[in-house]
């Protein structure tokens, strides 16, 4: 399936790219990877409306910028590397710092298992444990938490992580252990606290 799914992937890639009007391969590319991208851009932002506007600037920034992509890495992970650069410059500015307001994550749910006969309280109790999963991933300091997100929500490698955010793939590699570790350790006080 994967396999399958990056042959799709490289075949959409090459139809932008073979685009010559600049106006219809940003549209197609926003058809393509807009929601994708403002879920990530959420991931860090935590709120809508700052993840609004830094998608809205990713994606003029890919439009400003696609004659020099050249096809060293995946169209995907190139759109990655410059929403999640926009992520960070976003983050770091002092009106954001001194302005942003934590907003939980309210509904961010996961899709059911396939073929399942499922009982409502299956899903509810899936739900919870998504939700419960969301909010503590969302609790994880941002290098711990950009890495959770892009291997198994986005589910780009470790060397592509690596050229996305500009660290050594053991690096990557590290954060994501001491990340999967950290999130243990929220769930388990989470319940623990539920329970207890």
């Amino acid at each position: 399936m994967g396999h399958s799914n990056s042959m799709q992937q490289s075949h959409i890639d090459n139809t932008i790219l073979q685009l010559d009007d600049p106006v219809a391969a940003i549209e197609l590319i926003m058809d393509t990877y807009g929601d994708e991208i403002k879920r990530l851009v959420y991931t860090y932002m935590k709120n809508f409306a700052d993840t609004d506007d830094v998608t809205q600037e990713v994606f003029v920034t890919v439009y400003q910028k696609l004659h020099t992509f050249h096809g060293k890495s995946a169209l995907k992970s190139w759109i990655y590397s410059i929403a999640i650069n926009k992520c960070k410059d976003h983050l770091r500015s002092w009106q954001n710092r001194n302005q942003r307001l934590k907003d939980k994550l309210i509904q961010f749910g996961g899709s059911p298992h396939k073929n399942d006969v499922k009982t409502p309280e299956d899903y509810v109790l899936e739900e919870s444990k998504s939700s419960e999963m969301i909010t503590a991933i969302m609790d994880l300091p941002l290098k711990y938490r950009e890495v959770i997100i892009l291997f198994y929500f986005k589910e780009l490698t470790t060397a592509e992580m690596s050229r996305i955010l500009h660290v050594k793939e053991a690096t990557v590699r590290t954060r994501l252990n001491r990340g999967r570790s950290r999130l243990k350790t929220l769930i388990s006080a989470e319940r623990g606290a539920i329970h207890g």
